[in-house]
């Protein structure tokens, strides 16, 4: 018995939790060496009540000092509400997350219905490509800094291109800039027939 126990113990990784700056000042990117998401979906809880389907969620949200929560793949990113202080929350956040994982606690069990709405079914040219653009491009960075990009639908008589921003990119002081100058400027350049990109407003 004890020789079994001595491997499990050597073949159980620990827990590691680790914070990442965004372009946000008010969001932080935690990530995790354990999956939070299953099949590369994408969650974005705006309040407490939206979070019901999340044990993760909903004991973040005892938080008083959290704004909003973005769940994807293995990490987590944290917008903070005005007033506090990344370095008096760091700490806080890295150690609840660190514990919650130990336990063995499940993060999702039932996952929004928009999760699904956020999959476009389209036999569109142009959408087609503004979606595959978007997706070997965009969202990588997007992704990498904590967020998401999501496509809504495209206006083919004004030529507009609606998106979802989430996670870090909502609300980002810089995510208009990004929005015009990158995601517009790349779309104008690569579909002749995208005249403007917008987001969606939540």
């Amino acid at each position: 018995m004890l020789f079994f126990y001595k491997i499990k113990r050597m073949t159980t990784t620990p827990i590691m939790v680790y914070a990442e700056a965004t372009p946000n000042p008010s969001a932080m990117k935690y990530v995790c060496n354990r999956i939070i998401t299953k099949d590369e979906k994408k969650v974005e809880y705006l309040n407490k009540e939206s979070a019901k389907g999340s044990p993760l969620a909903l004991e973040l949200f005892q938080f008083n000092a959290i704004e909003s929560l973005f769940f994807a793949d293995n990490y987590v990113t944290i917008q903070k509400k005005d007033g506090f202080i990344w370095g008096e929350l760091h700490t806080i956040f890295r150690a609840f997350l660190k514990g919650f994982l130990e336990e063995g606690k499940p993060t999702i069990l039932v996952y929004p219905e928009d999760v699904k709405e956020a999959i476009v079914y389209t036999e569109d040219e142009v959408e087609l490509k503004i979606i595959e653009i978007l997706d070997t491009y965009i969202k990588p960075a997007v992704e990498q800094d904590g967020g998401a990009i999501i496509f809504r639908h495209f206006d083919k008589e004004s030529g507009t291109v609606t998106v979802a921003m989430q996670g870090s990119c909502s609300g980002c002081p810089s995510s208009q800039v990004t929005l015009k100058s990158g995601i517009e400027r790349l779309l104008k350049n690569m579909v002749p027939s995208v005249q403007e990109v917008v987001a969606e407003e939540i």
